[in-house]
Parts: C-alpha cells; structure tokens; sequence
C-alpha cells in the first residue's frame, strides 16, 4: 500500500467534474455573494475544504480537481490528514488557541519541547537556533532587523556599546544616526514577501509595489541560464561568474553599508529560475569578504519541494549561510540561525507578542 492510500483510502484516482460549466453555478453564485463583502477579484472559485481529500481540491459544486497549487506551496501532506486533524484537535492546540498565549511575554510549559522536537529538530544541518514569527513575509522582516541590529552593533564597537543621547532622539524622527542607513540587497526577479521591509526587495512583478514607498535597497542580476544544462555548460558559467561580477560591483560601489542578501535557492513566484552551486558559493564567498550576512529564502523551496528538506543544501555552500526563513507549508514561521550574536542583545527589539506555537510537531516526519 502507497503512503498515499494508507491516509487518503478514499481519494480518487483521476479529477471529479460534475457540471457542465467551470465554474459550476453554485460556485458561481457564491463568488457573486462574496464580492458584496470581501475583494473576490483573485479568487479562482469557491473551496469546499470539507471535501477536499489528498491531492485533491473541491469546489462548492462538489468538483474535484488535482491541486497542483497546494495553497501556494502551504499544503504539504494533502487535504484534511488524519494526523493533521488529530493534531489540530488535541487539548494542546485548545488551549492554545483559547487562551491565544503571548509567547514572547508568557511562554508555556511545553514550549521549549515544541521547538526542540519540532522546529529545531527540522532545522539545516548546523542551524541550532530559531526566531519564530507568523507569516513568511514576517520571517524574512524579522531576519532583516536581525541582520541590521548585529550591523550596528558591529558599527559601535561590540555588544558592551550602550546607544547614544543622539541615536535615541534621532530615530524617533526616523532620522540617523538612530535610524540605520544600512540595506538589504536582494536579485532582480526575487519575490520576499508584501509587506514594507519585504516588499522592498521583492522584485518579480510591478503590481506588487505599485504606489507602496520603499526603501532605497540595492538589487543585482540573478542568473539566466539555459537549457538542456549539459549543452549551454560553459555559456551558463560564464553567465553565472557575470552575475558575481556585478552582484560584487554594487556591494562595492553601493553609498552605504550593506547589511544583508536574500536569496531564493529557487526563484519561485518570480518564474523558476535557478542557477546552480557555482553562483551560490559565490555569493558565500563575495558576502564573506565583505562582511554582508546571507540570508537564504526557505518560504517556497523549503519542506521536501526540491527532494530535500531544505533546498539550498543541495548547493553544498561552505560555510553555510547565517540565516533561513521558512513558513508556508512548515505550518509555522521563522528563521534560524547559527550565530548566537543575531539575537539582540537587549529585550524587546526583536519582539513578537504571538510568537507561532506550533503543535504540528507531534507529526514527527513519519509521513513521507
């Protein structure tokens, strides 16, 4: 018996359509109704999650169609797992959600354990600690303010440095010295998230930043190699080292300190572009030389999408990269990292009152 079958017994074998138009006129007149109240205009149709089985979505016509959406890479082991559900149901995840608890203030008894068995237990190889968060686009904001703050500290001399009558009167007004100058630099076609800090550096389609203000952070070329690998060999090389020429170009010539990168192992919503280990061990190399932290985009690519839990050890990069943001189908968020020195030094900058609880992780891994 298939993985499959032991856990979706009653999944069907091919896609389900029951009406003779799609979508259906129940459907129909849902997306109707739903637009007198909410924007419905991105909605493909209305989901029965009820129904919805393995690696198949219905609709509220009772259509069922092979979901190769996965909610946005969100759904990794099918629709409506017993385990899931299992999970989802235990007096752990009640209380939870009853009495909604303010981790980072009120951290519960078990919640050492979570992150220990759970979120830890699935980190990269060398990744023994994490920053958790609630979205993808709030793990790769929370990576950035973890990169800028060791920066500066860097800038004042080390931990020891307490902050200036200057800096704490500037960045009130959003000015320096107390408002940093420092940037994250990410790759043209890279999509990092939607919200302010992450939406500067997303850069895969116009209609995401449209009339939203951005920071001045710098981008750099990202590889387009072409295919079959085996016969553009040497033209996708040299079409990678030209990207390292430039990527080092801007981190030298860009006005202010760079903090930062991001990098999707695989550019995902931006058109699945790749580049392989020589370009990433580049990019190690350059970020090293120029004391930049590399933060690599787990969001899409993580949890088992490219045939290993985290995609960007495929590209063996030495010494591994600072800092991995994940969310979507991990059913939580956050960064790890390795270096104890990107946990603030003082409470409450790197703050999140509902830091994720994640009971998923009695699941273990044994689906696969």
């Amino acid at each position: 018996m298939s993985i499959a079958a032991k856990y979706f017994p009653n999944e069907p074998e091919k896609p389900v359509i029951k009406t003779e138009t799609i979508p259906g006129p129940v459907t129909a007149k849902k997306l109707e109704e739903l637009g007198q109240v909410f924007d419905n205009r991105a909605a493909y149709f209305i989901t029965d999650y009820y129904n919805s089985i393995g690696n198949y979505i219905a609709d509220a016509d009772g259509n069922l169609y092979l979901d190769a959406y996965a909610q946005i890479a969100s759904i990794a082991l099918g629709y409506n797992n017993p385990e899931i559900l299992k999970a989802a149901k235990s007096d752990q995840m009640a209380v939870a959600l009853a009495n909604r608890p303010a981790l980072a203030c009120f951290p519960s008894t078990d919640y050492q354990s979570i992150l220990e068995e759970g979120i830890l237990a699935a980190a990269p190889k060398g990744f023994t600690h994490v920053w958790t968060a609630m979205t993808g686009s709030d793990a790769n904001e929370t990576a950035y303010k973890a990169a800028l703050m060791l920066q500066a500290q860097k800038r004042r001399g080390g931990a020891e440095k307490s902050f200036s009558p200057e800096e704490l009167t500037s960045v009130m007004d959003n000015q320096s010295p107390g408002a940093s100058d420092m940037a994250i630099l990410s790759f043209e076609k890279g999509f990092h998230g939607r919200l302010f800090g992450s939406l500067s550096t997303t850069r895969s389609k116009a209609i995401h930043k449209l009339d939203i203000p951005a920071f001045n952070w710098p981008k750099a070329p990202f590889p387009s190699l072409k295919y079959p690998l085996e016969k553009y060999a040497e033209e996708n090389k040299a079409e990678e080292l030209r990207c390292l020429e430039e990527f080092e170009k801007v981190v030298t010539e860009w006005p202010t300190k760079i903090a930062a990168i991001i990098v999707e192992p695989i550019q995902s919503e931006g058109g699945d572009n790749h580049a392989t280990n020589i370009f990433f061990q580049g990019l190690r190399d350059i970020t090293l030389k120029h004391d930049i932290l590399m933060i690599v985009d787990e969001v899409q690519t993580g949890v088992g999408a490219s045939g290993r839990m985290w995609c960007h050890e495929i590209y063996n990069i030495t010494p591994a990269p600072d800092m991995v943001t994940f969310s979507k189908k991990f059913q939580a968020a956050g960064f790890y990292f390795r270096d104890a020195a990107l946990q603030p030094n003082q409470p409450f900058r790197q703050f999140n009152t509902w830091s994720r609880k994640w009971y998923f992780h009695r699941l273990g891994y044994a689906i696969r």
